[in-house]
């Protein structure tokens, strides 16, 4: 009787598994659509796409500048005196011949007065010379003075002569060192800090400089380049004008236009690079002494190239590709080779055409034949 007991509990055990199973197998059996594999089944990835565009694209090398003074004149005194005037406040803009500074001219007016009365001194002693050296050739000829006293008023003639001569010198001397009393700027320019005041006493040859005046309309742009680009950059020398455009920080949209000038006779053995410099009208003088600007080289034009924003392009074992979304949205991986990358964007030299779609976000989860929802059009 006992034993009869445990064959019934175990078969009610085994009965309540089987119900168990049979319940689960059918929440888990699945529909027609799964077994016929279906496309509702498949993931659909979001991507970011752009198109394929065919323009003229620039070939362009940059690099970073400094903006430097087309020439810079130190103003220095070239007499020593007192500073009377200054003619011009600090930050001005001057024009060649403009008057800057007036030295005391008084000790340089007497001077001057002095070397012009001494001249006319010895002018007239001159004169008188002149006309007792004829008298004296009359004599002569007339045997009525010897040839020894002709010969003494002769040599004082000449002497008179080069006296006079000194004292020319001596005068344009003078009104030299006068009008070294008044310091004009030598160019047109910029006036920087004035580094003496009236009532200062100035000294020729002082290594101070007055004032420090920069010319900078034109105005030059100092860059470096490394040094694989200067065969490229004398080969379109050797063509014409080079155009530079220097981009000052948060005026990308304002670029100044200039041209190349200037090609370093070296290479800077230290870090690689080739000196060069590009003159600037800078009409506006947008560009500033010791600016810092971006400085772009245009080398040429690429006609008709097939240019993809630069984060479509894809490195694999193989080499570099994209993803192009066919018009079933599914994509394709695509072999690309790039020529040059500029701003942002990849030339290509093939691989895709003209108005193709391609994948420029999401492609880490892209596989051959997976299919994409375009989430924004780029």
């Amino acid at each position: 009787m006992k034993r009869y007991s445990w064959i019934l509990v175990i078969s009610a055990v085994i009965a309540a598994v089987g119900y168990y199973s049979l319940s689960s197998w059918s929440q888990t059996k699945p529909d027609a659509k799964s077994r016929r594999g279906g496309r509702a089944s498949r993931e659909v990835i979001p991507v970011v796409v752009a198109s394929v565009i065919q323009k003229t694209v620039p070939i362009e090398l940059r690099g970073v500048g400094t903006v430097e003074a087309y020439s810079t004149v130190s103003v220095k005194a070239q007499v020593t005196g007192t500073l009377t005037h200054v003619h011009f406040k600090e930050g001005q803009d001057v024009k060649k011949g403009d008057l800057l500074f007036t030295i005391d001219p008084r000790s340089f007016e007497a001077a001057l007065k002095q070397a012009e009365s001494n001249l006319a001194k010895d002018v007239a002693q001159l004169e008188n010379a002149r006309a007792q050296l004829r008298r004296y050739e009359e004599l002569l000829q007339k045997q009525f003075v010897s040839r020894e006293q002709y010969d003494q008023v002769r040599a004082s003639a000449s002497a008179f002569e080069a006296t006079v001569e000194a004292d020319k010198a001596t005068v344009e001397s003078a009104k030299l060192q006068l009008s070294y009393a008044t310091i004009r700027s030598p160019m047109d320019g910029r006036t920087g800090s004035l580094l003496a005041n009236e009532g200062n006493l100035v000294r020729v040859n002082d290594n101070t400089a007055l004032v420090v005046i920069n010319q900078v309309r034109p105005i030059y742009v100092g860059f470096s380049l490394p040094e694989q680009h200067l065969g490229e950059i004398k080969n379109r020398m050797e063509k014409g004008q080079v155009p530079l455009a220097a981009v000052r920080p948060q005026e990308e949209s304002r670029p100044e236009q200039g041209l190349l000038s200037f090609v370093d006779n070296t290479v800077d053995k230290a870090v690689g690079t080739i000196r060069l410099k590009g003159t600037f009208a800078n009409p506006a003088k947008d560009l500033w002494p010791g600016q810092f600007v971006s400085v772009v080289v245009t080398l040429a034009q690429r006609q008709d190239a097939l240019v993809v924003p630069s984060q479509a392009i894809q490195t694999g074992q193989q080499g570099q590709y994209l993803f192009v979304v066919k018009p079933d949205r599914t994509v394709e991986m695509r072999p690309v080779v790039v020529a040059l990358t500029v701003a942002g964007e990849a030339v290509l030299q093939k691989g895709v055409k003209a108005g193709e779609i391609v994948v420029t976000d999401g492609q880490f989860r892209l596989a051959p034949g997976a299919e994409v929802e375009i989430k924004k059009a780029g």
